[in-house]
């Protein structure tokens, strides 16, 4: 007798996924005043940057890793050590520099003599074990040591002599990078980029933020900050993103701006054509659901919209359109590939006249 169900048996037998799963109304509230409780302490502590903070939320509840770029002294560092606080999570700092080895991120292993004196190699753990890293500059350190770093991150897990030991969970990296300072460094390539859930911009204050911090916090210094969540509120967010439901329209939307960002392909705006060599990979598309999905749950909906795909698109093909030296020659930046990539691209998949575009 065959094991394989009749067609009759199979819709049933079937387990729906965990996605379809939709919480109550009393179930998801407290969740979501636990998600934005935590967003609220960072835009206290720092000042002037709420959609900057939300899109950080954004990436830690989609257990994604985040590359800063900005300039020195818009608080990078501080925005590390706030966010270990408030998230009730152990952090730890690397200055990247040219000499920086790989065993000086993962740890190594170093022969002491034991109580009956005998000697044995010892793990020492590097400061990559730990729950978020701020990895400082992580362009000036050599691409060996890049590449020890971003492989940790895709693994979960640091392998040394045969032995591989997982690290703690979650597991964030916060890599920074100086925009203006490009000698003695070496740019990250495009397929360890691609391992970042986002990049984003630190920009300077606005004057009246600036007003604010030097009136009010002597030497610059952050105002104190205190835990919102811990361990289990934190392992409750990350199950809360298993039920937040995305929709099939929202999908397919997805799916084609991603798509749109090849050239030659079909639905993609002239911009992509005359600018981008090469487009995103299939891991923009699943990194957008994955945002989409916790930009929802921070608005407090249980359902992903189009508004949610929209308000992350950036971050997550920053550093991910490779663009030609045309777009240098016209000084085309990502972001203006990318509206038009929003405007061109309809919600509805219906096929436009050529020559129209979405306002």
């Amino acid at each position: 007798m065959s094991d394989t169900a009749s067609p009759a048996e199979a819709p049933h037998s079937a387990p729906l996924p965990r996605t379809a799963i939709l919480l109550s109304p009393q179930e998801l509230e407290p969740r979501v005043k636990l998600a934005q409780g935590a967003l609220q302490a960072l835009d206290r502590v720092l000042l002037g940057r709420q959609e900057f903070h939300r899109l950080v939320m954004v990436g830690i509840l989609s257990r994604g890793h985040i590359l800063l770029e900005g300039v020195p002294g818009v608080g990078k560092t501080v925005l590390i050590k706030t966010l270990g606080e408030v998230l009730g999570l152990a952090t730890s700092r690397v200055q990247f520099t040219p000499d920086l080895m790989p065993g000086d991120i993962l740890g190594s292993h170093i022969l002491q003599e034991n109580t009956d004196g005998r000697r044995e190699m010892t793990f020492q753990p590097g400061p990559v074990f730990t729950q978020i890293l701020l990895a400082d500059e992580i362009n000036r350190a050599s691409p060996k040591t890049q590449s020890a770093l971003l492989e940790a991150m895709q693994e979960g897990a640091v392998t040394l002599l045969g032995s591989t030991r997982p690290l703690p969970e979650p597991f964030f990296v916060l890599a920074s990078q100086n925009p203006i300072e490009l000698e003695g460094t070496y740019p990250l390539p495009e397929a360890q980029l691609d391992r970042f859930l986002f990049k984003l911009q630190v920009e300077d204050p606005a004057v009246g933020v600036l007003e604010e911090i030097i009136a009010t916090r002597r030497r610059g210094e952050a105002a104190a900050s205190e835990a919102v969540l811990d361990s289990a509120s934190l392992r409750l967010l990350f199950e809360t993103m298993d039920h937040i439901f995305l929709p099939r329209a929202v999908a397919s939307y997805i799916a084609r701006l991603v798509a749109a960002t090849r050239p030659g392909a079909d639905g993609s705006p002239k911009e992509v054509s005359e600018y981008v060599g090469y487009g995103a990979s299939p891991r923009a598309a699943i990194a957008m659901a994955e945002a989409s999905r916790a930009h929802a749950l921070l608005a407090g909906r249980p359902t992903v919209g189009f508004d949610d795909v929209r308000a992350v698109v950036l971050p997550i093909l920053r550093h991910r359109l490779i663009l030609n030296y045309q777009a240098r020659f016209d000084r085309i930046d990502t972001a203006r590939v990318v509206d038009r990539l929003l405007a061109t691209v309809d919600e509805t998949g219906l096929d436009l006249p050529a020559g129209v575009e979405l306002d």
